[in-house]
């Protein structure tokens, strides 16, 4: 049966204007009977699919053409959507400049100047240029701070980076594992560039890396009972796996210093594993915060993460689970065919041989 030829026919030959789906195909069938001479019992896998996939793209071609259209919507809606975050965020950044500017202008400012920077902090995507914000903080202490403090005040900067970093989002192990890698490294390759200081830098990086990530965990706790119905939505969807997350945040935090240590020059690497390895007691604390911050979590929303539990079960009886539990079934049929057939041949080679 040519292939091509048997496209054609059943794409001139079926009728849409046929009540329902089931009559669509009923019809086509019966005319691939009287037409080619075959029954669809009689077709090999690629006439099957032949005739599966014509009749696919018949009736889904208006559909298909829908999502497409859709698509194409939702590329451009993103696409507009990141250059108004783009705006947003330069608009911000000139509305604290000419805060900052006419502030300046006052005696006695650091005080306000410093609460102005807080606000700017919380008020900002630092994501994108949390990598840059660090290099120059640091790069800045080491250039200004003449009291002999460097370590003390990188710590304190890099505390409320992390902090500011993490705390309004998710506290998912790849978002965590993204901010703190971002700061490290960047810390690293300010160490990397001046070798002799590379132990200043780093240490109070690695502290302070570790208390923004308390606070933060601390923060969340705290928020626990006064989430949103909404987040508690998702609190419960990714109910357990932000339960694994908080009871693992102590191996997270030292493979962000292995992996990064890994990829870093032998000085650098010795110097950050010698680090980690001299906080593992400083480590208690995030251990000691996240496992609290778990209890409290378990305590408020582990019946609602059961009851979210019972209607997925309820959604299993939808038409979507269904189709999956029966393809499923099918999944098994076939492979019992294909088991019980090699069984066949096997036997039939042995009873050959005798």
């Amino acid at each position: 049966m040519e292939l091509e030829k048997l496209q054609r026919d059943l794409k001139n030959s079926y009728k849409l204007e046929l009540t329902n789906v089931d009559e669509r195909v009923d019809d086509i069938l019966k005319h691939l009977h009287s037409e080619w001479y075959k029954n669809i019992n009689d077709l090999s896998l690629h006439e099957v699919k032949t005739v599966a996939t014509t009749i696919l793209d018949i009736e889904t071609n208006a559909l298909h053409d829908e999502v497409e259209t859709l698509l194409a919507q939702k590329e451009q809606i993103e696409r507009s959507l990141e250059r108004k975050s783009l705006q947003l965020q330069e608009s911000k950044y000139n509305v604290f400049n000419a805060i900052e500017s006419a502030i300046a202008k006052e005696e006695d400012n650091l005080k306000v100047l410093s609460s102005l920077h807080q606000i700017k902090l919380q008020s900002i995507d630092l994501f994108d240029l949390l990598g840059e914000m660090v290099e120059s903080a640091i790069i800045t202490t080491l250039e200004k701070d003449t009291d002999g403090e460097i370590e003390e005040t990188i710590e304190e900067v890099i505390k409320e980076l992390t902090f500011e970093a993490i705390k309004e989002g998710s506290l998912n192990t790849i978002r965590v594992r993204k901010i703190l890698s971002t700061i490290l490294q960047a810390s690293i390759d300010i160490a990397e560039a001046t070798p002799t200081r590379a132990k200043d830098i780093l240490e109070p990086t690695l502290k302070g890396m570790r208390i923004g990530l308390v606070h933060s965990i601390d923060r969340f706790k705290q928020r626990l009972a006064f989430i949103p119905v909404e987040a508690k939505h998702i609190l419960i969807e990714d109910y357990d796996t932000i339960i694994e997350d908080l009871n693992q945040s102590d191996i997270l935090f030292s493979q962000v210093v292995q992996t990064q240590a890994d990829e870093s020059s032998p000085n650098i690497q010795k110097a950050l594993q010698e680090i980690n390895k001299s906080m593992k007691y400083d480590l208690d604390e995030l251990v000691k915060i996240s496992k609290e911050t778990a209890e409290v979590m378990k305590a408020r929303f582990s019946t609602l993460a059961k009851s979210a539990v019972q209607r997925a079960d309820s959604a299993m009886k939808s038409q979507t689970a269904q189709e999956a539990k029966r393809m499923g079934k099918q999944a098994w049929s076939v492979a019992r065919v294909a088991l019980d057939s090699a069984i066949k041949s096997a036997k039939g080679a042995i009873d050959n041989k005798k």
